[in-house]
């Protein structure tokens, strides 16, 4: 098979084609690779390994755009990546050699995810909730919380912020004590900051 023509199709790219009008888009890496011309002829060996480079290029350029747009878990990217198409060959070598430059780092991003949530309120049910919802190792996740607010803290200014020093009354403590509870704090701390409001709870 003999290469017709080589024509550029966008940044670092540029398409392949064929007398038999088979083209492949691939990358300035695998032009400089195999050292591509306009007539060179490609045996069916040469053909296939021009293929699967282009490929995984492509998967790792996908890769690299994810990770460009938001932080993210291995384990995410991995699924997005084959959500796309790609091979798990692929999708490990990608991350692997996002791991290897530093764009991914699972310590950092649990870290990351533990101060977002820890921002919006929540507690550490709904943070371990959120970690495993990512894709975090678990391996990592006690080092990640470690960093969180007491959860004293995050129950005190919650309510203050609610009741603005009011006493609430039975159904405005049942409520805030259940919207605590959703947020991932424990029975026994909504319960103690309600206490140190003068709002006694007693569970029925």
């Amino acid at each position: 098979m003999r290469i017709e023509r080589i024509t550029a199709s966008g940044r670092d790219r540029y398409t392949v084609t064929l007398e038999s009008g088979a083209a492949l888009e691939i990358t300035d890496r695998e032009l400089l690779r195999f050292g591509l011309r306009a007539g060179d002829v490609l045996d069916e060996q040469i053909w296939e390994q021009l293929r699967e480079s282009a490929s995984l290029s492509h998967v790792k350029g996908k890769a690299a755009d994810l990770i460009g747009r938001r932080a993210m878990s291995r384990a995410t990217l991995e699924k997005k990546l084959r959500e796309k198409g790609a091979s798990e060959a692929e999708t490990r070598y990608a991350a692997e050699w996002l791991e290897a430059i530093g764009a991914i780092n699972d310590a950092e991003y649990a870290a990351l995810l533990v101060r977002h949530c820890a921002g919006r309120g929540y507690g550490p049910a709904r943070v371990r909730e959120k970690l495993y919802e990512k894709g975090v190792p678990r391996e990592l996740w006690e080092e990640a919380l470690e960093t969180m607010p007491d959860p004293a803290e995050q129950i005190d200014r919650f309510l203050q912020e609610k009741l603005r020093g009011r006493i609430p009354d039975e159904k405005e403590k049942k409520r805030l004590s259940d919207a605590l509870l959703r947020r991932g704090f424990g029975w026994g701390d909504v319960k103690a900051g309600l206490n140190r409001l003068g709002a006694e709870l007693y569970e029925e």
